[in-house]
């Protein structure tokens, strides 16, 4: 009897200690699995914080502790990217069934929006635009010090590079957003003009002390920062209206090659791109303010007296050709270098029907931006200049670009502009008006938003892989 209830309670010792050894090797293989996690994409293991309760936590020490969550943090970034790139499918996924709707109802979309006929495609730019709205968000790097990062010229011919870094730096922000692992775009807040101002030395044409700024400043961000290296820099984006911007770009191969480069100066010959370059409009405010004179236009019915008019400078290979032919020729044709003393430049172009935009040194030109606050139609004068927003406006509604060499014909071919096609220039001029104005705080449709609108068209473009 004693020897058959020994040999029971062996038989249940033993099954007793083969379970309890099972739930053990169990609950440890659960832990393991829990701890490893998933291979990520980036080879490094990922660990849902979540899978683990608080007494196991508590058995970590602070080195594990900083790893799973380091981890998890890792997991999150990704989670975060590959939204972005969900949103940005959808993007595009909508804009073109807007395209498709505009391709099939092209006589609806007039009858719905007077403006529509200045852009090249008004329901695909629109639903572009409320994507963007509803979508963009920009990360700001912080690194970089004033006067040179984090600042700009807010007055005079540079005023876009200022007044842009302070709008997306300190105004409502809206697109800003403080979480890289968030962003659609990176913007790289250096002012091409202050670097002019204060590491160029006068005279001298090195623009050496630029390009070195420049790939110091990529140095830093690709080192400290995982996003540039992510596509090589194709999302980020710099903006300078300084004619130098183009040379200061070039301190960076990725930067000049792939980045998206918002410029005033944007020649086609000088390595602009406009599949991925933006071109800025050059925009001269002498103390940060349109002219009163500006924005007081008169009524339409308001005779304009002169045919066209410029006053200029003499510089670049362009402007010597036009007051060469027309300098003190016509009467109707208004061609000055200097203007005559008692002569006031703005009511010049108040009375003038067609406003002349010769190209300068380089290619862009303040007058083209002038002529439209004036309602007076530009007259494009240029060989390789990419036109601002040129990617959804349509130009040729509400400006006229004559070949160089056809400047000896100029007042033949602007005589020869009917007074229903010149109306409806006119009335052109009025309709993108609003996206060349320079709004403090920035405004739908203005300046500030048609150039993110540029850079957010780059950027539906590209697919990171």
């Amino acid at each position: 009897m004693s020897k058959s209830i020994t040999s029971t309670t062996t038989m249940t010792t033993t099954i007793m200690i083969t379970v309890t050894l099972l739930i053990t090797f169990f609950i440890v293989y659960l832990f393991n699995q829990s701890f490893r996690g998933d291979i990520g994409d980036d080879g490094h293991r990922s660990v849902l914080v979540a899978n683990l309760d608080a007494p196991m936590l508590r058995q970590f020490s602070a080195v594990q502790l900083h790893s799973v969550a380091t981890e998890k943090g890792k997991e999150v970034k990704r989670s975060k990217r590959g939204g972005v790139e969900e949103g940005m499918a959808r993007a595009r996924a909508a804009i073109r069934k807007a395209v498709a709707w505009s391709s099939r109802n092209r006589s609806l979309t007039f009858k719905t929006d007077p403006t529509s006929f200045i852009y090249r495609n008004p329901r695909a730019f629109h639903q572009s635009y409320l994507e963007m709205e509803r979508r963009l968000k920009v990360y700001v790097y912080d690194e970089g010090e004033l006067p040179i990062v984090h600042d700009g010229p807010c007055k005079d011919i540079y005023t876009i590079e200022g007044r842009f870094i302070h709008e997306i730096e300190r105004g409502e922000g809206r697109f800003r957003t403080r979480d890289p692992s968030c962003a659609h775009v990176y913007f790289m807040p250096f002012s091409v003009t202050r670097m002019v101002k204060y590491l160029y030395k006068p005279m001298s044409y090195n623009v050496t002390p630029l390009r070195q700024f420049v790939s110091d400043y990529v140095d830093v961000i690709s080192t400290k920062y995982p996003f540039w290296n992510i596509a090589q820099g194709s999302d980020h984006f710099m903006l300078a209206c300084h004619d130098w911007g183009p040379h200061a770009s070039e301190g960076n191969p990725n930067l000049y090659k792939k980045s998206i480069r918002v410029l005033c100066n944007a020649n086609s010959s000088e390595g602009f791109n406009p599949q991925k370059d933006v071109s800025l409009p050059e925009i001269h405010l002498y103390d940060g303010n349109i002219s009163p004179k500006l924005l007081s236009i008169p009524p339409q019915t308001t005779p304009r007296p002169t045919l066209a008019f410029f006053a200029g400078g003499l510089h670049g290979p362009i402007r010597p050709i036009l007051l060469e032919h027309w300098k003190g020729r016509d009467p109707h044709i208004q061609v000055h270098e200097y203007l005559p003393k008692g002569l006031d430049y703005y009511t010049l172009m108040l009375q003038s029907k067609f406003c002349l935009c010769p190209s300068g040194h380089e290619v862009a030109s303040p007058r083209v931006v002038e002529a439209i606050y004036a309602e007076c139609v530009p007259v494009i004068l240029s060989k390789t200049y990419v036109l601002p927003f040129s990617d959804v406006l349509k130009w040729d509604a509400f400006s006229i670009q004559v070949d160089v060499e056809e400047i000896p014909r100029l007042k033949e071919i602007l005589m020869a502009v009917s007074d229903e096609k010149y109306a409806s220039l006119v009335k052109g001029v009025r309709a993108v008006r609003k996206h060349f104005i320079l709004n403090k705080p920035a405004k739908r449709f203005d300046v500030f938003h048609m150039i993110l609108h540029s850079v957010w068209l780059r950027r539906l473009n590209l697919k990171l892989r």
